[in-house]
């Protein structure tokens, strides 16, 4: 008897510690998800916050030059409508990044035509495009698009 009285006591002290850790994770994890379903209500109901800055105005998105000619604000791959966001030049590979005013990135490598223009040569700060008559654009990372001959 006294050895079935040991074995329950035993029993008693190894399963009486478990089931209280158990019963502690349970609750802890049951905080976890109720915290978890809380920050998503939470990031559900904060607003969309905007891609461009609404205290710069037009600004933002438009281009610095006020002198664009009619037919290249019109065109949806006119240099005019584009930011130059990034630019990697290596010994094989030299690419830049371009983004519109919806926030769309272009990639382009050189070589590849933007519409009617071609990237042909990067610089420190500045993208080379060339036109189908042959002149130039140069974009800038001030959103500064200039009009060369030469280059």
């Amino acid at each position: 008897m006294s050895f079935f009285r040991i074995l329950f006591i035993i029993i008693f002290i190894l399963a009486g510690p478990s089931t209280a850790l158990a019963d502690e994770t349970q609750k802890t994890t049951e905080e976890i998800v109720n915290l978890a379903k809380e920050i998503n209500k939470q990031i559900e109901e904060e607003e969309d916050v905007p891609l461009n800055d609404p205290f710069v105005g037009n600004e933002g998105t438009s281009s610095s030059n006020s002198n664009i000619p009619e037919e290249e604000k019109q065109e949806q791959f006119s240099l005019y409508n584009y930011k130059l966001t990034g630019l990697i030049s290596g010994q094989d590979h030299s690419y830049i990044s371009l983004v519109d005013a919806s926030g769309d990135n272009t990639i382009l490598t050189l070589g590849q035509n933007l519409g009617k223009i071609k990237l042909i040569d990067l610089r420190l700060t500045e993208a080379i495009f060339q036109k189908e008559d042959k002149s130039y654009l140069i974009i800038d990372f001030n959103n500064i698009v200039r009009q060369a001959d030469e280059y």
